[in-house]
């Protein structure tokens, strides 16, 4: 590993603003603490900062040279609404509320960044460090984008980083194209006419109806899409009914919808209202299908990904990066920005959880698990890679 020198000697400083974050996570958009320890930091170390980007955004912006190119840097501040099992000194002080996707880390790992390009780094042009709320749910991305993000600060590219149990510590995983899918999330909502249980031909019954269209959606993956298009269709809650002797009016179904392409989504999306309305329709129900469409899928950028892999053998080596990872069908809202900026998101291992103190939950250190904890040894790594970053787009432009 070669980590900067300078930020290496930063590391035990670093982990204890993680640990503080830690301490007291915050979730969607009121991450008002967490902003202003970022802030306050970033302002200390000279850096001019604009709050309230995006509502709790925070962008700081160091340029030095003559150069017009810039690059985005971003980091995620919120936490997960979900009580922590872990037991160690730093766990939440929060009732409900918990860092457990590693956001903490994320953050820090950028003010490590932050603070040695601000004293040192060597570089011609602009940087924005980029740090974002509501990541886990509100599209905060997309609300600093539409809050003027990159008109106000303009850069050419955009990076993120984000840690991944069981990659072994401290090495890189990325592809280029989709490494990350959209997710949308759907209701099926089916009227029918009530009765009794024991006479069921005298109304018209939802449940069964229901039943059909489970059934009938899974074919939408096995007939209709092209069978080497990746997607995921999972109905995840069924509801109906108040009485074991009675036929209900209403019933509805709801789950997600995982793609890496808008034409895989439009596929499904279309498909799953005919299935819905016909379906309800020959067994005598009324139906109505509510579709959202949260988060698009997370697409690299070819030539970025390229220079964030150079980077990266750089910084640990190039037996630890694998530069052609399995994408996965969770979603990034950093998607946002890949959209209207070329860039790169890259996943750094955070290990098996070996790392984790005494006192950590019984359960695996998983991300959006009770007894996950970030692990500090990345802190070091990762503000290195976003230096090189930095160095190498704004020289070697």
């Amino acid at each position: 590993m070669n980590a900067i020198a300078e930020i290496q000697a930063f590391a035990e400083e670093m982990s204890t603003i993680r640990r503080d974050i830690h301490a007291h996570p915050e979730v969607g958009y009121n991450v008002h603490r967490t902003a202003d320890v970022v802030a306050s930091k970033l302002e200390s170390w000279g850096l001019p900062v604009v709050r309230g980007v995006g509502k709790t955004g925070v962008v700081a912006t160091l340029k030095r040279g003559s150069s017009n190119r810039a690059i985005g840097l971003r980091a995620d501040m919120d936490a997960l609404p979900m009580q922590e099992a872990n037991d160690f000194a730093h766990r939440s002080t929060v009732e409900g509320a918990m860092h457990a996707c590693g956001h903490d880390g994320h953050t820090t790992m950028l003010l490590g960044a932050a603070r040695y390009l601000s004293a040192s780094g060597d570089f011609d042009g602009t940087v924005h460090f980029i740090f974002q709320p509501a990541e886990e749910e509100g599209a905060g991305a997309q609300a600093m984008i539409d809050d003027g993000l990159f008109d106000r600060f303009p850069v050419d590219v955009v990076f993120g980083v984000h840690n991944w149990p069981g990659i072994p510590e401290g090495h890189f995983g990325v592809r280029a194209g989709p490494i990350m899918a959209s997710t949308s999330l759907f209701k099926v909502i089916l009227t029918g006419s009530g009765c009794h249980g024991a006479m069921p031909h005298l109304g018209e019954d939802p449940v069964f109806a229901a039943a059909q269209i489970v059934s009938s959606l899974q074919s939408i993956l096995t007939r209709n899409k092209n069978p080497v298009e990746a997607a995921a269709l999972s109905v995840t809650q069924i509801h109906a009914g108040e009485a074991q002797n009675v036929v209900p009016t209403h019933a509805w179904l709801g789950g997600t919808v995982r793609t890496f392409s808008d034409e895989t989504l439009d596929l499904i999306e279309s498909r799953m209202r005919a299935i819905v309305t016909s379906t309800a329709f020959g067994l005598g129900c009324r139906s109505e299908v509510e579709f959202s469409r949260n988060y698009p899928p997370t697409i690299n950028d070819p030539e970025q990904t390229a220079l964030a892999v150079q980077v990266m053998r750089e910084v640990v080596g190039g037996h630890a990066v694998n530069a052609s990872i399995q994408p996965t069908m969770a979603a990034e809202d950093f998607s946002f920005m890949l959209r209207a900026k070329p860039g790169c998101y890259a996943f750094i291992g955070n290990g098996t959880g070996d790392h984790r103190e005494v006192g950590h939950g019984a359960g695996p250190c998983m991300l959006h698990n009770a007894s996950y904890d970030f692990n500090d040894h990345l802190l070091p790594i990762g503000s290195t890679y976003f230096v090189r970053l930095v160095e190498r787009f704004l020289n070697h432009g």
